[in-house]
């Protein structure tokens, strides 16, 4: 069936007979050595050891084919490669399209690692990176050089959640480079809330570690390629040996089955934290896609079916390091971390130097410091009460 709406594909999407074997989930087999009854079965499984027949660990097993399955139905591809974190999804997409003398033009909004992959490993690789404005739309054209092999896109933008314009970024590309590559870090809509791929992206690239496994006890990233890029991507993600443990495989298509309730309530919440932030005046700005004020909202409200939980928000002021310290060190329901998309409230602060420091672009609009949250399953009134008693704790060191 086609028409099956997202909250039946998410619970049914991988549970062929073939992976669950009588049991409600995928069945975890874990294996390096994947044993054949004859010479015959050997040599079938060497045949098809690219279309999801047991062969050895690395292919893998039937508990990865279920996740893979999965994942390709849910974001519209030809197949689903899986990664042991996202940082290795994203590098690995690239390095499986580009060789020396070939340049990858990135958004200069992206996710850091993503970032320093381009200038740390990359440029010693000869492949040179051309960094583009997150706002940029169709005059992305202008950049592409006769070299250009991969676009690489994430939106919203990490950090000060910019919206790109996807669409108009797409077409701009194929009519001056119809064979260019187009990658997306889709994390943030989670597969569900975004679907790159019927935007015409090629690859859309995930940190399961987040929003899939949902539960912050595994890490995991995929892949998922429309059928040009789809042999490419899988043959040279194999040859670098990337692959994903079962159990991690495992977790995160269990995760898929919670995954659209779970992602109603970060929405639900995080707009309602969204909207008292933006009534508040220690707060200069909200950055959340689904607020007007948010810069490529009407993107996001063309091309989007809903937000998740992380945003951001920036303050009038830059807060000293004492002021930083007496703020984030006492909250009771917010914990600090890196990653998110789990069911625990996260809070970070990036002062605006920093975030200059990281956009290769150029500078930022803003003096006053930023504030990232992931915005967790806990009740919205007690996260609001621990909002309040923050502000309260700076206008206490002013």
């Amino acid at each position: 069936m086609t028409d099956k709406k997202i909250e039946t594909q998410l619970v049914q999407a991988g549970r062929d007979k073939r992976y669950t074997q009588g049991a409600v989930n995928s069945v975890i087999q874990r294996a390096s050595s994947l044993v054949f009854d004859s010479v015959a079965a050997k040599k079938h499984a060497t045949q098809q050891r690219a279309a999801r027949e047991l062969f050895y660990g690395r292919r893998g097993t039937l508990t990865h084919f279920s996740l893979q399955d999965a994942m390709t139905e849910l974001e519209g591809g030809a197949g689903c490669a899986l990664y042991p974190c996202g940082a290795a999804a994203v590098s690995n997409a690239i390095l499986a399209f580009v060789s020396a003398g070939d340049n990858v033009l990135m958004s200069g909004a992206v996710y850091e690692p993503t970032q320093d992959f381009c200038t740390k490993i990359l440029s010693k690789l000869g492949v040179t990176t051309t960094w583009f404005d997150h706002s940029c739309g169709a005059e992305i054209a202008d950049l592409v050089q006769p070299n250009t092999r991969v676009v690489f896109l994430e939106s919203p933008g990490s950090i000060t959640m910019e919206v790109q314009d996807v669409p108009a970024i797409v077409a701009a590309i194929r009519q001056k480079a119809p064979d260019t590559v187009i990658m997306l870090d889709n994390t943030w809509a989670a597969g569900v809330l975004f679907k790159p791929l019927q935007h015409g992206v090629d690859i859309s690239i995930q940190a399961g570690t987040k929003y899939l496994v949902g539960h912050s006890d595994a890490m995991i990233g995929t892949a998922v390629a429309n059928q040009r890029c789809w042999a490419e991507l899988r043959e040279n993600s194999y040859l670098m040996g990337q692959m994903a443990d079962a159990d991690s495989a495992y977790v995160t298509s269990r995760g898929l089955r919670t995954l659209a309730v779970r992602l109603k309530q970060h929405e639900e919440s995080a707009l309602t934290v969204a909207h008292w932030l933006a009534q508040q005046p220690e707060v200069a700005r909200v950055n959340h896609p689904a607020l007007p004020t948010s810069k490529g909202h009407a993107f996001w409200q063309r091309d989007f079916t809903g937000s998740s939980g992380l945003f951001s928000f920036i303050l009038h002021d830059r807060l000293t390091d004492t002021q930083l310290a007496h703020y984030l060190d006492h909250f009771a329901h917010f914990s600090m971390a890196y990653s998110w998309g789990g069911y625990e409230s996260l809070i970070l602060a990036n002062q605006p130097e920093e975030i200059a420091a990281i956009r290769p672009h150029g500078g930022v609009d803003f003096s006053g410091t930023l504030v990232r949250v992931h915005i967790g399953l806990e009740n919205v009134d007690d996260l609001l009460d621990d909002l309040a008693a923050g502000f309260a704790r700076l206008r206490d060191t002013v």
